[in-house]
Order: C-alpha cells, then structure tokens, then sequence
C-alpha cells in the first residue's frame, strides 16, 4: 500500500504522486459518469426501448446483462493491473452498468430522475470535501469497512425479500433511505481509502468503487422519490 497524503498536506514526491493518482481516479469516474449519464439518457428519450424494456425480453436482456457485469467485475478484479485489458474491462464495465441504470430510469418520469440526480451530486461533493477536510486532520474512517459491508448484506437481503413479498410504498421509502446512508458512507469510506490506503496503481479498483457508490446512491435517493405521485 502506497502512503497517502500526510495530515498537514505537505508537499514532497510522495504527496504530489498521491494527488496525481486522485487526479487520475476522478478523471476516470467522471468520464464513466458520463457515460452513464449518456446511455441512460439515450434509453429515456427511445420509446422504443421503455416498449422492449417492459417485455418478457426485455427483462431476459436485464438479467443477461447483469450476469454478464458481475463477470466483468471479476474479471477487473483479476486484470485490474494488466494493460490495456483493465481498460478495456472498465469501459465494459462501465457500458453495461449504465445500461442497468438506464432501464431503472425507463420506468420513471424526468423530474424525479433529474432531482435524484441533483442530490446525488450535491451528496457527494459534500461528503467529499468533509472526507478530504477530516483525513487532513487526522481522522481515520477505517473503521467503517466492516460495518459498511455487513449493512450492505442486511439491505440487499431485505430488498430481495421487499422484492418477491411486495411490501408497500413506506417499505420502499425506508429501504431507499437505509440504502443512501449506507451508501453514503461508503463514499466517506472509498475516498479515505483514495487518500489514504489505495496504491498508484488500484486506479481502476479505486474509480470502480467511487463510480458504484455514486450510482448506487443515485438509485437509492431514486426509490425514495419513487413513493411520490410522480411514478
């Protein structure tokens, strides 16, 4: 593991190569978001794709291509380090999720996607900046890993069960706001760990992991709109 930058934000080699590599991520997972950004909003404005998207078919094509992520996702996880093939996985990666949020937004109307959107954003700017201030000053987020990881386990069990038993619109709102806490704090945690843990080379992990939290946050602020009468 590569040092991360002191608590008094000195200079030096060590500090100037480890804002080089958080450069290097956050060009990564803007150009991902955009991307993102672009496929989903390409599926919103094809009515042709909500008709496919609401079809047995099409969701046969949701679920292939969620199989189809997760493998890549492995697979980054193997050849994370090995150029161009990390490259080449991320934008995989990258095309096929965007396509997953594009389908969610499929089924719901424009003002709650661009409010969710627009917290989102303003989430993670916030939350960001908090994160830079207080690594700076020496606290250490550690500690949330394993709490982040075992919530994340209880929520995605809940949304299964939410899922099959169909538990109502309250049920949705807290699972949505569980979900943004908790993803909230990984965002806290992943930008600590581009601080502070990730080596010069884990630029593709560290990007994945901020690119998975900014959307899964996005779709969590999304189900909470979704109880609205706007759906």
């Amino acid at each position: 593991m590569a040092g991360g930058i002191e608590a008094g934000g000195g200079g030096g080699v060590e500090a100037q190569m480890r804002w080089a590599f958080i450069r290097k991520v956050y060009a990564i997972v803007s150009l991902q978001l955009l991307v993102c950004t672009a496929v989903s909003a390409a599926m919103f404005f094809t009515p042709a794709v909500k008709t496919f998207m609401a079809t047995t078919s099409g969701l046969i094509v949701l679920i292939a291509v969620f199989i189809v992520t997760f493998i890549i996702l492995i697979a980054m996880k193997i050849w994370e380090q090995t150029h161009p093939w990390n490259y080449v996985l991320l934008g995989l990666f990258t095309i096929a999720l965007a396509f997953m949020v594009g389908v969610v937004c499929t089924y719901k109307k424009g003002m709650p996607i661009m409010l969710a959107a627009g917290v989102t954003a303003l989430v993670f700017v916030v939350l960001t900046l908090y994160t830079f201030w207080a690594t700076k000053r020496g606290y250490d987020f550690s500690f949330l890993g394993p709490i982040l990881i075992s919530a994340l386990m209880v929520l995605i069990l809940f949304s299964l069960i939410k899922l099959f038993l169909h538990l109502g619109s309250i049920i949705q709102l807290i699972c949505g706001a569980i979900g943004a806490l908790i993803f909230s704090g990984f965002i806290i945690y992943d930008t600590y760990n581009l601080i502070q843990k990730y080596s010069y080379d884990e630029y593709v992990d560290a990007a994945c992991c901020l690119f998975l939290d900014i959307i899964n946050l996005f779709l969590a602020i999304l189900e909470i709109l979704g109880v609205s009468d706007w759906n």
